[in-house]
């Protein structure tokens, strides 16, 4: 398709592509996390094991590409978005492989056993919140349609119906994620209090991954809204 927009063929290759490879590499380190909380359920202590050196290794490929990004996006030259607004991006983007780091290497590093009647709640939570991820990984793929069409048109009402959609995946999230921590509290008194200490805060951690891909989704509004 040839680009409709003149600041596309001017400034020659997109500032997106490598924006949108790493948003690939940060899905793909997101992807693992449910076979992961599959292995605690489990209690599977080497598939845990395993599953975590496959975040870690993802989230180090997400950051070379970040780096890569961060020391060659043009400084002086004009680009069809602002700077700010694409390091701004990367970084909610990159949040997201971060956070998946963080609950993979808590999981590992203090045993945690997970409560009667929380395991079907939990997973479900865990994968409602990756596919808030996804979600977002969607609407980045949109970036270079939108840039040949100067953001502006059809292109634009699809991504912020698509946008709008993965504000009501995060509201899904926030509420399942109270959910669930209810049930805690219910078992509170069963539960040895670090232990309590560590499950909000991993309930916390899993909930930031929708609550980043809905960053992702709102930073890219205000860059099309300029």
């Amino acid at each position: 398709m040839l680009s409709t927009n003149p600041m596309a063929a001017l400034f020659g290759k997109s500032p997106f592509k490598p924006l949108q490879q790493h948003m690939r590499c940060v899905i793909d380190c997101v992807s693992e996390v449910p076979a992961l909380f599959d292995a605690l359920v489990a209690g599977d202590q080497r598939q845990l094991d395993a599953q975590k050196d496959k975040i870690f290794a993802k989230e180090h490929e997400a950051d070379l590409i970040k780096n890569e990004l961060r020391d060659h996006l043009p400084r002086s030259m004009l680009l069809a978005v602002d700077r700010r607004d694409l390091l701004e991006l990367l970084a909610t983007q990159d949040a997201i492989a971060n956070i998946a780091q963080d609950i993979a290497g808590l999981l590992v590093e203090r045993r945690m056993e997970v409560c009667e009647g929380m395991a079907e709640p939990l997973t479900r939570f865990v994968v409602r919140c990756v596919a808030t991820c996804e979600q977002a990984h969607k609407i980045i793929e949109q970036l270079d349609e939108l840039l040949e069409m100067g953001f502006r048109g059809r292109e634009v009402e699809q991504v912020e119906a698509m946008i709008l959609e993965l504000g009501h995946m995060e509201s899904d999230t926030d509420v399942m994620g109270m959910s669930l921590s209810r049930a805690l509290f219910a078992q509170e008194d069963s539960i040895k209090p670090v232990s309590v200490m560590f499950w909000y805060q991993l309930i916390q951690w899993v909930g930031n991954l929708a609550d980043y891909a809905e960053r992702v989704g709102d930073r890219l509004r205000l860059m099309i809204a300029r």
